[in-house]
């Protein structure tokens, strides 16, 4: 069983729903990253969601582009968000972090996948989200992945149809990422009442939890969404605020509000 395994079934236990926030590894600089990512579990998040920064982040919306071009003049890499890993790691041993990003850094590291995924699960690393590696090549990272110990966390969209969520969910582990809207993240509301059959649908399949993501960016959003998924995701709210300059303690306080929002659900 694996950090995230354990959180959902604790969830469960106590009725309720998780949330899970996403920031960029090293935005806008490594000291106020590391402060955030520090003070996350505090704020009420269940999981962690880790972004490594990367040059060409295709799903991702003008938000979070930013916060990887900024990441990335501040030296962040994949080596830097392992770093980061490893740090969070020596006061808590307990709340899952999810590694978000894209394949190019993963393949073209020293060591190639082997060594990355080696280096990921001794840093504490619990589950990747790689989203343009679609299920036709899970060889290549998937099961791989897998086979460390880490969960492989997929995502499904309003066009995964009946016919491709089979294969979707197929190698998939920890949770299911719903992408309530299509398109990038940061883009229109999430709806809940559009969300809540879809989630039933993709939960009958999967047998996991679900967890939706994109178009959530406040407290009441969190709930709505949550009260008909296994939990909800914001990253692109939060990123916002980081690129603001507010500081580590508003950023903090936004994640709590959200994070209750979400446990009300």
């Amino acid at each position: 069983m694996t950090r995230i395994d354990a959180r959902f079934a604790a969830l469960k236990a106590e009725g309720r729903k998780a949330f899970v926030s996403y920031t960029m590894a090293c935005d806008p600089d490594r000291e106020t990253s590391m402060a955030v990512l520090r003070g996350l579990p505090g704020a009420g998040v269940d999981i962690i969601e880790l972004g490594m920064p990367f040059t060409d982040p295709m799903a991702d919306g003008p938000t979070i582009q930013a916060a990887g071009q900024r990441a990335l003049a501040a030296g962040g890499s994949v080596t830097a968000t392992l770093d980061m890993v490893r740090e969070f790691r020596r006061t808590d041993d307990e709340t899952p972090i999810v590694l978000m990003g894209y394949y190019n850094p993963i393949y073209a590291r020293t060591g190639g996948v082997d060594g990355f995924l080696a280096e990921a699960a001794a840093a504490g690393v619990d589950g990747l989200i790689v989203v343009d590696l679609p299920p036709e090549e899970d060889a290549e990272l998937c099961l791989p992945a897998q086979a460390a110990g880490l969960n492989f966390i997929r995502l499904a969209t309003p066009t995964t149809d009946d016919r491709r969520l089979p294969a979707v969910v197929r190698n998939t582990s920890g949770f299911v990422y719903y992408v309530s809207v299509t398109g990038i993240t940061g883009g229109p509301a999430a709806d809940a009442a559009e969300v809540a059959p879809e989630v039933a649908r993709i939960r009958a399949a999967a047998g996991l939890p679900v967890v939706v993501g994109f178009g959530i960016s406040t407290p009441d959003a969190a709930e709505a969404v949550a009260r008909v998924a296994d939990g909800c995701v914001v990253g692109s709210a939060i990123v916002k605020r980081i690129a603001e300059g507010q500081t580590v303690d508003e950023v903090l306080g936004f994640v709590a509000s959200l994070a209750a929002g979400a446990h009300r659900g």
